[in-house]
C-alpha cells in the first residue's frame, strides 16, 4: 500500500450510542478513527455485533453519529442535512448483504439500476435503456437482464445488480457491508474478482466489511480489527497473519478454519463472552476474555498507538 494515495474518506472519534426504552446508553461505536484512500480497500473485521455495520451506516448517512467527524475530501459531512446531505450521497454508495431487500419487486432490473441517475437528474428517461445496458455490461450481465424482475435471479446475479446500481452515480467511495457472505464460495470468488477489477478501473476507495478473515485479507490493502465498537489493531492487509499483535486479533486468526490446515491442529476458540455494550468495563473491552490480561488492563483503556510503520495496536502489552 502506498501512503501517497489520497485520503478520500476519514473518520475521527466517530461514536454512536443508542438508547434503550429505559434510557440506558448502548455504545455501538466508540471513538473510531480510520481513513480510506483512493484506489485502495480498507477491510474491517470482527465478530458479529462488534459495530462494523453501524460504523459504515454512519458513513452513508443511514445513521447519525453521536459524536465525532466524517471527512469526505477534507470536508466534515457528519452534520449535513436536507439537500446537502442528499447530494453528498452521490459520492459514497453502498452494496448491501442482501440486495434484494432494497429492490422493489415490481421494478425491472433496467429501472432499478438507472433509478439513482434519474433521481439525481443525471439521466433523461429516454436514455435509460442505453445506460442500463452499459451498467449491466460493466458487471458482466447480458442486456436481457434489463427486463427481468429480482425474484427471477440468483443470489450472485442480484449482487451484480446491486453493484451496478451502487456504481451508477460514479461514486468515489464504495462501501460493501458483508456483500459476499450470503453467496456460495464459488460465487463469492467471482464477485470479489469483479469488485477488484472495477476498483482498479475506476480508482475508487472501497471499504469492505466481512467476518471471513481469509477473504478480507486477500482483498484489502489495509485491515482494521474491531471489538465491541473499538478499533484494536490496524495493519497492512497481507501482513495480518505474520504481524498480528493484539490478543484479540491473534485469537481471531487462531479460530479460522481452513481446508489446508493440519488435521491434528486444534481450532482455537475465544474464551468467554463479550461484555454487554450496555455495561462497558472501564478498561480494555477485551480484558475479561484475554489470557494476557494485567491489572492495568481492567483499569485503563489503552490508546491506539504506532508499533511499526503502518501498524497500530491498542494494548497495554506494547
Amino acid at each position: 500500500m502506498s501512503e501517497n494515495h489520497e485520503i478520500i474518506l476519514e473518520t475521527r472519534g466517530l461514536t454512536k450510542r443508542f438508547h434503550t426504552s429505559d434510557g440506558r446508553p448502548l455504545t455501538a461505536c466508540d471513538s473510531v478513527s480510520l481513513a480510506a484512500r483512493r484506489g485502495e480497500t480498507l477491510g474491517i473485521v470482527g465478530e458479529s455485533g462488534c459495530g462494523k455495520s453501524t460504523f459504515v451506516k454512519m458513513l452513508v448517512q443511514l445513521e447519525k453519529p453521536t459524536a465525532g467527524a466524517i471527512y469526505f475530501k477534507g470536508k466534515d459531512i457528519a452534520g449535513l442535512t436536507g439537500e446537502a446531505a442528499r447530494q453528498n450521497r452521490r459520492h459514497i454508495q453502498m452494496v448491501f448483504q442482501d440486495p434484494a431487500v432494497s429492490f422493489s419487486p415490481k421494478m425491472r432490473v433496467g429501472d432499478i439500476i438507472t433509478e439513482p441517475l434519474v433521481n439525481f437528474g443525471r439521466l433523461p428517461r429516454k436514455q435509460r435503456a442505453e445506460k442500463a445496458r452499459e451498467l449491466l455490461a460493466m458487471v458482466e450481465l447480458d442486456a436481457d437482464f434489463m427486463q427481468r424482475y429480482p425474484h427471477s435471479m440468483s443470489g450472485g446475479q442480484l449482487q451484480r445488480v446491486g453493484i451496478a446500481r451502487a456504481l451508477a452515480l460514479n461514486p468515489e467511495v464504495l462501501v460493501c457491508d458483508e456483500a459476499t457472505s450470503a453467496l456460495d464460495v464459488s460465487i463469492q470468488k467471482k464477485i470479489v474478482a469483479l469488485l477488484t477489477r472495477l476498483q482498479r478501473e475506476k480508482n475508487i476507495a472501497m471499504i469492505f466489511i466481512c467476518h471471513d478473515m481469509a477473504l478480507v485479507q486477500s482483498l484489502s490493502h489495509r485491515l482494521a480489527v474491531m471489538y465491541l465498537g473499538n478499533i484494536v489493531e490496524t495493519v497492512g492487509g497481507g501482513e495480518l497473519c505474520e504481524t498480528a499483535m493484539h490478543p484479540y486479533t491473534q485469537a481471531l486468526l487462531g479460530s479460522v478454519f481452513s481446508l489446508h490446515m493440519d488435521c491434528c491442529k486444534k481450532i482455537e476458540t475465544i474464551p468467554g463472552d463479550p461484555p454487554s455494550p450496555l455495561e462497558l468495563p472501564p478498561g480494555c473491552p477485551f480484558a475479561g476474555r484475554c489470557e494476557k490480561c494485567m491489572p492495568v488492563c481492567k483499569a485503563e483503556k489503552p490508546r491506539l498507538k504506532d508499533v511499526a510503520p503502518g501498524h497500530q495496536v491498542a494494548c497495554h502489552l506494547y
